[in-house]
């Protein structure tokens, strides 16, 4: 299936790129964030286990059990606060 990604802030200026467009087999946020992962480089680096990350599934926050459907929307963000 097709999946539209974007990244944010810090993510999106390691990434050097707002969004993309991906095929993939994943089926959840999490197998997502690891087909990412398996990418290696700046996504290895910046969505690796452990790293403080944040995803809206179609513009609702979501934890990584979340069910992808075609076309749907993913977003990577890192925590924000505010002040």
């Amino acid at each position: 299936m097709n999946v539209n990604l974007k990244y944010f802030a810090s993510i999106r200026e390691a990434i050097g790129q707002g969004g993309e467009t991906v095929r993939t087999q994943a089926t959840t946020l999490n197998a997502l964030r690891d087909e990412l992962l398996a990418r290696g480089g700046a996504y290895a680096e910046v969505l690796a286990p452990g790293r403080a990350v944040r995803t809206a599934l179609n513009q609702d926050l979501c934890d990584g059990d979340a069910a992808l459907s075609e076309g749907c929307e993913v977003a990577f963000f890192p925590p924000v606060t505010g002040g």
